[in-house]
Parts: C-alpha cells; sequence; structure tokens
C-alpha cells in the first residue's frame, strides 16, 4: 500500500524536475535566438551606415573635383595657405641663448 503513493510522490517529482528543465532549456534557447537577432540587426544597420557614409563621401569629392576645375587658381592660392599654415604650426623654435655663468 505505501509503495504506490510514494512511487506517485516520486514521479511527479521528476517530472517537476524535468519540467523545470525543459523549461529552462526553453529560456536559454529563447535567450540565444533574442541575442543571434540582435547581432544580425545591428550587423545590418552598421553595414547601411556605411554604404550611406561612402556614398556621400563620393559626391563630396566629385563636388571638390568640380570646384578644382572650374577655379584653378583659386585652389591653388587655397593649397598653398593651408600649406604656409601647416609649415608655421610645424617649425620648431629656435633654440634659445643660453647665458650665465655656467653657460658661457
Amino acid at each position: 500500500m505505501t509503495g504506490k503513493p510514494e512511487r506517485t510522490v516520486g514521479d511527479m517529482a521528476g517530472d517537476a524536475d524535468a519540467t523545470g528543465i525543459r523549461q529552462a532549456a526553453g529560456k536559454v534557447e529563447d535567450l540565444y535566438g533574442q541575442a543571434k537577432e540582435a547581432a544580425r540587426n545591428a550587423t545590418d544597420s552598421a553595414a547601411s551606415y556605411a554604404k550611406q557614409v561612402y556614398r556621400q563621401s563620393s559626391d563630396g569629392s566629385q563636388a571638390v573635383a568640380k570646384l578644382v576645375q572650374n577655379n584653378p587658381l583659386g585652389s591653388l592660392l587655397i593649397a598653398g595657405g593651408v600649406g604656409f599654415a601647416l609649415a608655421l604650426l610645424l617649425r620648431q623654435p629656435a633654440p634659445r641663448q643660453r647665458r650665465g655663468r655656467y653657460y658661457d
């Protein structure tokens, strides 16, 4: 008489454990799927953004090329001014002359 109720309780406990394990496995699979989808969406977004930036940069370079073709002398003067400004910024200052008792 006592064997049957114990076996029934044992079966229920085993089923509860198995059900909990299946539920946990389902949650893990769901989280994995969500992470995979988020990574796919992020990759697609980054690729579309990179394509957009590339298109805009090529349009900008074409516009600059057209401006240079239309006004070569002005472009040359601007390039020379930028080069002169860079030269002033990058030059090293002249060494200072030290005077004093230990430097003469």
